[in-house]
């Protein structure tokens, strides 16, 4: 009996996906690899955490503190990132270029951490390159002192390093708010931190002010707290409505300006100090591309002046230029003017969290009253053991003669201790002590000296508990320490404070070149600029191959333009955005220069319109509607380049007429009618977007469209005033004679 095959089910590529074990769902894959590796990131690398370090910096400072690098002389840095790998395996290059950034040479930081000696590059320059580790030398500021003290006494939580071969710190336990002290960058997976610096002295008052009042408002925090203090100096605009947005959000862009002086034997313009957002490369780069498009012609030549006296970068002036007039050109077009993109990350409690600056400061508090809590009971301990001893001892100046006497007497070294207990009713800690006291220091005069401190330790340790049990003993204390501070390293501000009233914005109409030149405009959107110097070489112009000149006229290089486009889109110009042209030229493509989108078309062009309610634009489309509306729903705030929807997209524009009078213009259709208007008596719709949904201009049959608009009809239909004119709308065409001029 032959066998029957049963036909196989075919497999869906999920059945197969579900029943294969290598495949796994990539929602899993996510969870699985790829989260702990991001959260990682954020946690262990890039952001930092409330004492303001990120974990490279804190083990490369830790690892020069353990090293004895706070005192003596600088060592190779070499030396240092070598003893740094033992916390961080990353590699000797990423060690040294952190501490690059912390080192007074870098100039990246106001209170720098690492006194340097040798060529560590410029935080203003991103190809000023660092010496390589073994020609540099190193070792940590006096600076350092507020951030190391208390670490020796549990003041923070000491981990295994990566290999659990030794412990390392997982803060340090900073006497200040270093978390806005030091200018902080990183980037994460899906998370970027942004952290400005401030002035030293200006962040321990708003923090006294906090430890004294929790409720102080944001409003006397900036006034304490004016504004971000830069270590490259410059000038910060200040708008106090965006400072407070970003005091209050921990988001926001902080506006900075170079400053400058201007050279008057020289007649040049000597550029001091930059943003901290940029570099001397970026701006190098601007200016020569602008120079090189002749766009800064009132400047003969610029250069790179830094030398070891600091930052200079010198722009020679042409005769007769107005210094003040080309700065403002350079801070609008050229990264002399920068924003600082603030971004508050920061790692509280293992997450991160965006925060703002009184809840940096309000956290601080926290962090740093848990540091000085732990150091406290760490000293609690130490000095009640001591005074714990120190009561044993007292014991045996009763009775010296005694406490020789057991000693002596015992035969076996184990039993002195215990005998030692029972003799003089003491614990064994405290016989211990007695025991390891020297035969030369059992008299009278040693003892009676050293239970002199037994009233100064009982009044300490008192102390302590009082400061530990009473929180506001805490904060004075905390508000004595940042006052210490302020005073012995504040310093005054780098970055000044201008008041954003005070900044004149940028007319560009004044920097723009004023002449009179011929305007050439074709049916496919040509437009050429030529002077009449250059007409006068060569009158004929050249065309692309079907197309034909539609306006001609003579214009100001700082008349304004606009274009209707029939994709239902307004682009707005300005005649100097052009380049001149030459008769044999065929001209700037208009779509290309305003960035049209594919296939878009100029549908109409006009020169220095009006945009008062009084003046209207015609718009009459395929569909025989016709509309009028103001100008002034054209009118836009700042420099805007594109409005969309500028008409109705119902149907397709036809023509577009700007209405310079109440003169009649022509519509003709597909079947070769016509009639002749007034704009007068299409209604005005104040909306741009209306098609005049109960007006049609002509009356159409099915098929028929609108194929034509014109307003320079008489030369070429000269019967059109006496055979095609209409006093009302709609109107039927009239069909056109045979003999016009078309």
């Amino acid at each position: 009996m032959a066998k029957v095959k049963k036909k196989q089910e075919k497999k869906s590529f999920v059945d197969y996906v579900e029943s294969d074990p290598i495949f796994q769902p990539i929602t899993e894959t996510i969870e699985t690899n790829y989260m702990p590796y991001a959260v990682s990131v954020m946690v262990s690398r890039a952001i930092p955490e409330i004492d303001g370090f990120k974990p490279a910096h804190r083990k490369l400072l830790y690892t020069m503190y353990k090293m004895g690098l706070m005192h003596g002389h600088r060592t190779k840095s070499a030396n240092i990132v070598g003893e740094t790998m033992k916390l961080n395996p990353h590699g000797d290059m990423s060690i040294y270029e952190t501490m690059v950034r912390l080192t007074k040479g870098n100039e990246a930081l106001l209170h720098p951490f690492v006194d340097s000696k040798g060529s560590f590059g410029k935080q203003y320059s991103r190809d000023m390159a660092f010496a390589a580790s073994r020609y540099t030398e190193a070792k940590l500021d006096q600076f350092c002192a507020e951030i190391f003290g208390g670490i020796d006494k549990d003041a923070v939580e000491m981990i295994d390093n990566y290999d659990s071969t030794t412990k390392e710190p997982r803060l340090l336990p900073t006497s200040f708010p270093n978390i806005l002290v030091s200018p902080n960058l990183g980037i994460a997976v899906g998370l970027a931190s942004s952290i400005c610096s401030f002035n030293l002295a200006e962040v321990c008052d708003a923090t006294i002010a906090i430890l004294r009042s929790p409720k102080c408002d944001i409003e006397k925090i900036m006034d304490i707290l004016k504004a971000p203090d830069f270590p490259g100096g410059a000038n910060v605009i200040y708008d106090r409505e965006q400072i407070k947005k970003v005091y209050e959000t921990g988001k926001g862009p902080i506006k900075l300006r170079a400053k400058y002086v201007y050279n008057e034997d020289d007649n040049s313009i000597e550029i001091l100090e930059i943003p901290y957002s940029t570099s001397i490369e970026a701006i190098t780069k601007e200016i020569t591309d602008m120079f090189k498009e002749g766009k800064l012609k009132e400047i003969t030549d610029f250069r790179d002046e830094i030398d070891r006296n600091g930052f200079k970068f010198t722009i020679d002036l042409r005769k007769g230029t107005d210094p003040e007039q080309l700065m403002q050109k350079l801070f609008k077009f050229t990264p002399l003017e920068d924003n600082f993109p603030c971004n508050f990350n920061v790692i509280i409690g293992g997450a991160p969290k965006q925060l703002g600056v009184k809840e940096i400061l309000v956290e601080w508090i926290k962090f740093r009253t848990q540091c000085l809590t732990r150091e406290f009971r760490f000293d609690l301990d130490k000095k009640s053991k001591k005074l714990h001893l120190l009561l044993g001892l007292g014991k045996i100046l009763l009775d010296i003669d005694k406490a020789v006497k057991i000693v002596r007497e015992t035969e076996k070294d184990d039993e002195v201790v215990p005998n030692l207990m029972v003799g003089f009713n003491v614990d064994k800690e405290q016989a211990e002590y007695i025991a390891d006291i020297k035969l030369r220091h059992l008299n009278r005069e040693y003892i009676m000296n050293r239970l002199a401190d037994i009233d100064e330790l009982r009044q300490e340790i008192q102390s302590i508990k009082d400061l530990l049990a009473d929180e506001l003993k805490m904060k004075s204390f905390m508000i004595k320490q940042l006052s210490d501070i302020k005073k012995k390293y504040g310093k005054p501000r780098k970055t000044n404070i201008i008041d954003a009233s005070e900044i004149k914005s940028f007319n560009n109409e004044i920097m723009i070149e004023d002449y009179t030149a011929r305007l050439f405009f074709t049916k496919d959107g040509y437009l050429k600029k030529i002077t009449q110097q250059s007409l006068r070489g060569n009158s004929e112009q050249k065309f692309k191959d079907g197309d034909k000149l539609i306006l001609e006229c003579d214009i100001s290089n700082k008349d304004e333009l606009i274009f209707f486009t029939d994709k239902c889109q307004l682009y707005f110009a300005k005649m100097s955005d052009f380049e001149l042209s030459k008769a044999s030229d065929l001209g700037v493509y208009v779509p290309k220069q305003l960035d049209f989108e594919p296939d878009e078309k100029v549908a109409h062009m006009e020169i220095n319109p009006s945009f008062s309610e009084n003046q209207r634009v015609i718009f009459v489309f395929e569909n025989g509607k016709a509309v009028r509306v103001p100008m002034c729903q054209y009118e836009t705030q700042g420099n805007r380049k594109k409005l969309k929807k500028a008409y109705s997209d119902v149907s397709k524009i036809a023509g577009i007429i700007y209405e310079k009078s109440d003169d009649y213009f022509m519509i003709i259709n597909s079947e070769k009618k016509a009639i002749l208007i007034r704009p007068s008596i299409i209604p005005i719709k104040t909306t741009r977007t209306s098609q005049g949904t109960t007006v049609f201009a002509m009356n159409l049959k099915k098929k028929q469209k609108v194929t034509k608009v014109l307003t320079d009809f008489e030369k070429k239909y000269p019967e059109a005033m006496s055979t095609y004119r209409k006093i009302k709308i709609p109107a039927t065409g009239v069909l056109m004679e045979k003999g016009s001029k078309r």
